[in-house]
């Protein structure tokens, strides 16, 4: 080398340095922070797969805190609501109490009254006041909302869940497809023997057995007794057999129809003469039901010859119907439906479940409910929602009495259900009824929530933090450094560096050389 304008040597020397002290001042980065990756210099593709993971992460998280803080409310609710679950079985034990009549005085009847009414303002009381950090949890606010809905045709609506994917309500259209019918039988009222009475009369001593869902009772009825009596006898004792008589066509001559108070296929009558004739037809005695293809217009003369089928029992008929096209689950005057998008109770008018030729009934849901985001990112697949109905007393225990929709409210002091008015009409069945749907739908809002809370909540919260558990170590072997690699390398860089320092000494070193040529 006799060169000194341009030391080769010394370039390279100081390419290599600047190139080791590069090198170590990574190690150092990575030993300092703990990560492999600092910035997208360090690994392009790893920083962006590490920081979708990251967000997933953060996502899977939030959702946890979102089951767990659900679960919270879901546990607040049921809580307000078992304390109305004591307070209708107190209420139930009352009534049956006050029923006792020939054992407890006015005076006592009373006194129960009071705690009557005491406890249903407390029903209406938690209602109105159970909340979770300002959220009413059973005022209704947490119910679903409902248009349109004509009580000519749906005497009451429970909405149990809905979606609104893709738009904002969730219209509803109910067609009922066969009609809902009582258990019926039919006597003929134009057999008579010849030379003994006449029509729509008894025409022997006759023992008939009534059997219905409440019970059986037997009746004896002398011969020459107008059906118009055994019609008036039978409806005497509904109470005991849950069974009602009526003159076909307001007219003795025609028959007498005997038929269930309820609707359904629980709801069997049975009308059996006691000691009759092994064949039913040989005698003036003889009980009818109509087949599946009856169609009795009403004033209409009765089809005995066409429709009917000799028979001593039959049972009623749920209603069928289509709910958007779904076919609904039918039971008495009650429909529900359970789809992904739509899940309801719904109790028809009597109306429109005993006509399939109506119009088909309408309503919209909306919107309300209660809905939780349950997954990491925020769309219909990750949400779920639940509707909570009030359970003030006004809103508690739907029931038809007497045809009427009555409510727990109804058992209140001056109300027509309070126990003066139950013990006057010695008949409290009605209250008995409305305790009975009152207990069972707060039962079935526990049910639901605790379902929703075990099926739902908990195992989302588990799936979540296997998420979060599995993707962090993927995150971590991308995005973390491993110290064992990292020391190595800045064991090496620095070893590197230092050799690379005392080369540049050397190397600035030579050029001095040629100064002995220079003598």
């Amino acid at each position: 080398m006799s060169r000194i304008n341009s030391n080769i040597p010394s370039m390279t020397a100081q390419v290599n340095l600047a190139q080791n002290n590069r090198d170590l001042d990574v190690r150092l980065q990575r030993l300092a922070t703990g990560l492999r990756i600092n910035r997208g210099a360090d690994d392009p593709a790893g920083l962006i797969v590490s920081e979708r993971l990251r967000s997933d992460i953060r996502g899977a998280e939030q959702g946890i805190k979102n089951s767990e803080r659900a679960s919270s409310v879901i546990a607040t609710t049921e809580g307000a609501i078992s304390e109305i679950n004591e307070l209708l079985n107190s209420i139930r034990s009352l009534v049956v109490e006050a029923a006792n009549t020939g054992a407890f005085s006015k005076e006592e009847r009373e006194a129960n009254q009071l705690q009557i009414d005491s406890a249903i303002d407390s029903i209406t009381r938690i209602a109105n006041t159970a909340n979770f950090g300002g959220l009413k949890l059973l005022n209704g606010e947490r119910d679903y909302q409902l248009s349109g809905l004509a009580t000519s045709a749906i005497s009451h609506a429970k909405i149990l869940g809905a979606s609104f994917i893709g738009g904002s309500s969730v219209p509803v259209e109910v067609d009922v497809l066969a009609s809902a019918q009582t258990g019926a039988l039919y006597l003929r009222g134009d057999l008579p023997t010849p030379g003994a009475g006449g029509n729509g009369t008894v025409l022997s001593t006759t023992t008939i057995r009534v059997q219905g869902p409440e019970g059986v009772q037997e009746f004896q009825f002398l011969s020459g007794t107008a059906y118009s009596k055994i019609a008036q006898a039978i409806n005497d004792t509904s109470q005991l057999t849950g069974v009602k008589a009526e003159l076909l066509n307001g007219n003795a001559a025609s028959g007498i129809r005997f038929h269930t108070e309820n609707y359904g296929s629980d709801a069997m009558v049975s009308v059996e003469r006691v000691g009759g004739p092994s064949t039913p037809s040989a005698d003036w005695w003889a009980t009818y039901k109509l087949d599946d293809s009856a169609a009795v217009a009403s004033g209409a003369p009765f089809p005995w010859a066409s429709y009917t089928i000799t028979a001593n029992s039959d049972k009623g008929r749920n209603v069928q119907a289509l709910v958007n096209g779904n076919l609904a689950t039918g039971d008495g005057l009650k429909i529900k439906t359970r789809t992904p998008t739509l899940s309801m109770d719904l109790l028809l008018h009597e109306d429109l479940a005993t006509d399939p030729s109506a119009t088909a009934s309408t309503f919209t849901v909306t919107g309300g409910g209660s809905l939780f985001q349950l997954g990491p990112e925020v769309n219909a697949s990750q949400q779920s929602s639940i509707g909570v109905p009030a359970t003030s007393a006004s809103q508690l225990g739907a029931t038809l009495v007497n045809g009427e929709l009555q409510f727990l409210s109804s058992l209140k002091s001056g109300a027509g259900n309070s126990l003066k008015e139950l013990s006057d009409r010695g008949d409290f069945t009605g209250a008995s009824k409305i305790l009975e749907n009152s207990i069972d739908e707060v039962t079935v809002v526990r049910g639901r929530l605790g379902a929703f809370e075990r099926n739902v909540l908990e195992p989302n919260i588990r799936s979540l933090q296997t998420s979060v558990e599995n993707l962090s170590a993927s995150e971590s072997r991308i995005r973390d450094a491993d110290f064992a690699y990292e020391t190595s390398k800045l064991t090496r860089a620095q070893i590197l560096s230092s050799a690379a320092t005392s080369t540049l000494a050397l190397a600035n070193q030579q050029s001095q050389q040629v100064l002995q040529l220079l003598g």
